[in-house]
């Protein structure tokens, strides 16, 4: 620092001659100076990377496999601005001595950038993992409150679990966001920094591909599109590209520990955001290449034939997606029934909607069907249903007992809710039994089988220490008398060891 303070007094009082023998020796004394700095800061075996480097293992990252080609480069420069200096190039080593040490700043401030985009993460992880294990503690101690049967009792797989932030892959994605991000911001500032020092670097604007006709004013001009624009364009499409594949993740761990929102919601902000992003990139790559509204006027009419010939159904599907998040109908995490299938709503894309039933199977439902069909979704307001628990007691049973103790057990249990209150009918007369039927409603939908078993278990138990009997199928069998009976008494068959008198084999009376 001192030394280039020195070259820039040296400039600024001899300008006409570059500084003069001072700025010359401060020049050289620098660039001296910042070799042996990265010498000693990148070295291969003490430098501050050696660990780094040996962490990576058999498959090293792209910037270490590299390593042979940008540690020379960075200890040779300094020497060529040296040699520059030392010919009386003092004007060209001021330049190229800026545009490197500009170059070093913005590679320092990309790794530190970097560096705190991944600490974030680290600790978004840490942050989000440890309330996933505390709200599994807490449901692991709710369920051992209720009894082993509920703590025995676990769906395979619950609306929270179906919609819970997968942590491995949002990281991932997130690392590859801040990746990308870090070499497209390197690409763009290289260019902007070495663009002024290389002219040859500006060629891409000289090459014409086509022109375009704008107006402005009311007076139309034309506006050459060259390689530079189609460069810009493709670089529109791929940034959004990027961003429509690994932001969503982002934008899901920061929504998850910064608001309250369900997994529903969030799903919904981050569809709709890559939607967004995808038309964004688009408009903007066709304003590039100097698309206009009327030049795409025969391309949305072709587009219109097609969708009225072929692709009504996917563009049926599109929107129907499109409304399904805004209207929300169903939403990821809710438990729906579509035709005989029930399930969990895991995902909502572009063309259909992912349900996955009990037995981890996944059906992909067209969204249109959520739209025009018929739809039982089972928490789409609240989590509250209701179960019905049916027993048959045998004819002769005190009825008004048995209902008292099936009202009984359903009071006791603590899942039952009190309003509305649980209800019991007689439905009638069966072929071996009184039918009876216990109606409840519970507070969530998770531990419905699990407060049906124990309701089941409750009521037996009542109904065996009052001695009430639980029918069963029973079978009265007619003997027609009229005529005389044919009994056939079969003899058995004689021992191995052949003791014994054989008798007939049969007899008649």
């Amino acid at each position: 620092m001192p030394v280039l303070y020195v070259l820039y007094i040296a400039l600024d009082l001899d300008p006409v001659a570059a500084g003069g023998p001072v700025a010359r020796v401060a020049g050289w004394v620098g660039a001296l100076l910042l070799g042996v700095f990265f010498y000693r800061l990148l070295h291969p075996r003490h430098g501050v990377l050696r660990r780094q480097r040996q962490r990576q293992g058999a498959d090293p990252h792209l910037l270490y496999r590299a390593y042979w080609l940008w540690f020379p480069l960075l200890l040779g420069l300094p020497l060529l601005l040296v040699a520059l200096a030392w010919t009386g190039y003092i004007y060209t080593t001021h330049i190229l001595g800026d545009a490197f040490l500009t170059t070093l700043g913005l590679i320092a401030a990309l790794m530190l950038l970097h560096a705190l985009g991944v600490r974030w993460l680290t600790l978004a992880r840490r942050r989000l993992a440890l309330q996933a294990a505390r709200a599994r503690q807490q449901a692991l101690a709710a369920a051992r409150e209720q009894g082993p049967s509920l703590g025995a009792e676990t769906p395979d797989l619950t609306p929270d679990d179906a919609a819970d932030l997968d942590l491995e892959a949002a990281s991932a994605d997130v690392l590859e966001l801040a990746g990308s991000a870090t070499a497209f911001a390197a690409a763009i500032g290289l260019y902007l920094i070495w663009s002024a020092v290389f002219p040859a670097l500006g060629i891409l604007q000289d090459v014409t591909l086509w022109q375009s006709t704008a107006t402005l004013d009311g007076v139309q001009s034309a506006r050459p599109i060259t390689l530079a624009d189609l460069g810009l364009a493709l670089v529109y499409l791929g940034v959004a590209a990027v961003l429509a594949k690994r932001l969503p993740a982002l934008l899901n761990m920061i929504l998850a520990q910064r608001s309250r929102l369900t997994s529903g919601s969030r799903y919904t902000i981050t569809t709709l955001t890559t939607y967004a992003i995808v038309a964004i990139g688009t408009l903007l790559a066709l304003n590039a290449i100097g698309a206009r509204w009327s030049q795409l006027q025969w391309l949305v009419a072709a587009l219109g034939v097609g969708i009225g010939f072929g692709l009504q159904e996917i563009v049926a599907n599109f929107i129907s997606g499109l409304i399904i998040l805004f209207e929300r109908p169903i939403r990821v995490g809710d438990v729906v029934t579509v035709g005989d299938t029930d399930g969990v709503v895991t995902r909502i894309r572009i063309r259909a909607t992912t349900i996955r039933n009990w037995d981890r199977k996944e059906l992909l439902v067209p969204n249109k069907e959520f739209i025009t069909g018929r739809l039982l979704n089972w928490s789409l307001s609240d989590q509250v249903t209701r179960i019905m628990v049916t027993v048959g007691v045998a004819y002769g049973t005190d009825v008004e007992q048995a209902h008292a103790l099936m009202g009984e057990a359903a009071l006791e249990h603590e899942r039952v809710l009190k309003d509305p209150a649980p209800t019991l009918s007689f439905e009638g007369f069966g072929d071996n039994a009184l039918t009876l039927i216990l109606r409840a409603f519970i507070d969530d939908l998770d531990y419905r089988i699990a407060t049906i078993t124990d309701l089941h278990k409750a009521i037996y138990q009542k109904f065996q220490q009052a001695g009430i009997g639980i029918a069963f199928p029973q079978r009265d069998l007619h003997l027609d008398t009229r005529e005389p009976l044919r009994i056939s008494l079969e003899a058995a068959h004689p021992d191995k060891s052949g003791g014994g008198t054989p008798r007939p084999a049969s007899q008649d009376l």
